[in-house]
């Protein structure tokens, strides 16, 4: 919960300077961008697990091989943070000074239905994105029976093609509007999730597995690559940055950062396959709530 409520406050900053740079007519593309790092970074992640291990034992992973990776995504921020310090300011002073700049108060009595609207498909897009990149890794070893490094390789590959893919249904979304990637979004996460998963369950082969996943996230795809957009193009620039970290923030924290305690939990309890139904569930609350758009 608390990665969630703290990396929201990064998202809505991002969200807002990458939608208010864009150029018009490519706001969907240059706005992919913003996942093509986020997905970079889970990349990152796995082909250091992947890495590790390769050189390290299971002992030695357990003793001190999982402090590396923290390490790395220390000295990571480090360099974020002296990045953005170099980033030229896109408000104009006239905006910074206005009275509801940054007022949650103003946020809730003028836009509380843009915050509920990004608050309703963001959960639906944090669950299912977290299903099938986080936890999927998990899934592949604990439900589908594959070898640990077998599904590391899976996922490096898959989040490769991720991250790749943004760019292109960016511009997808500059040919057919943004709202009709979102409504695309929710229609085919509704049809298509709970056969990607009882497919996954039971296949053994992991080609198999890996045009599953990158099917799956293909999906993905039309909600991430313009997600930031989507949400920054709701609020006026005095709240835009708080409107859309907050409602991520919260979203991204009930629903995104819990999907693999809950799956796992109903896996315990003998109900897997309930978790497939709650994913397929928020899609379609995702795409009622992208009508609104």
């Amino acid at each position: 919960m608390l990665q969630g409520l703290s990396v929201g406050g990064e998202y809505g900053t991002t969200a807002t300077y990458m939608s208010e740079v864009a150029l018009r007519g490519q706001r969907g593309f240059y706005a992919s961008f913003q996942y093509v790092t986020l997905i970079g970074g889970q990349l990152l992640a796995v082909l250091t697990v992947v890495i590790l291990q390769q050189f390290l034992t299971t002992e030695e992973l357990r003793d001190y091989g999982w402090r590396i990776p923290f390490v790395i995504g220390a000295a990571a921020a480090v360099i974020a943070l002296l990045l953005r310090r170099t980033l030229n300011e896109t408000t104009t002073a006239e905006s910074r000074q206005d009275k509801d700049a940054g007022s949650i108060t103003a946020l809730f009595k003028n836009h509380a239905a843009a915050f509920i609207t990004v608050l309703g498909y963001t959960a639906g897009g944090s669950l299912i994105f977290y299903t099938f990149t986080t936890y999927m890794q998990k899934y592949l070893v604990n439900t589908g029976g594959m070898e640990a490094k077998t599904a590391s390789y899976i996922m490096t590959g898959a989040l490769f093609l991720y991250m790749c893919m943004q760019p292109f249904f960016g511009m997808l979304a500059d040919r057919i509007g943004r709202r009709n990637s979102m409504l695309l979004f929710g229609a085919l996460g509704t049809l298509c999730t709970v056969p990607i998963l009882m497919t996954l369950k039971t296949t053994t082969n992991p080609f198999i597995a890996f045009a599953l996943i990158t099917l799956a996230l293909a999906i993905v795809s039309f909600y991430t690559s313009i997600s930031g957009l989507v949400k920054a193009e709701m609020f006026p620039p005095q709240v835009r940055a708080l409107g859309v970290g907050l409602a991520y923030a919260v979203a991204n924290a009930m629903f995104g950062g819990s999907a693999e305690f809950v799956a796992l939990k109903l896996k315990s309890a003998g109900m897997e396959n309930s978790f497939y139904w709650y994913v397929t569930a928020m899609m379609a609350v995702a795409f009622l709530f992208s009508l609104r758009i």
